[in-house]
């Protein structure tokens, strides 16, 4: 997403939003294994709900998996 820096005088400059991303190391004790991923901070908020095993289902059904 883009949008624009507003100074004091209002003044616009060009910025972009970033989406907040992390590499993250999850166990999964169903596999007995370490899997590596890269989640926002809106899908480390869902996996700790639901637990990675679901989390990892869900994704698949929506396409953000593969």
């Amino acid at each position: 997403m883009v949008g624009n820096n507003v100074s004091h005088s209002k003044r616009r400059t060009k910025r972009r939003f970033h989406v907040n991303l992390f590499k993250k190391k999850f166990f999964m004790p169903e596999a007995g294994r370490w899997i590596n991923l890269t989640v926002s901070a809106a899908g480390l908020r869902t996996i700790n709900k639901n637990g990675i095993e679901k989390a990892l289902i869900d994704a698949k059904a929506k396409g953000y998996y593969k």
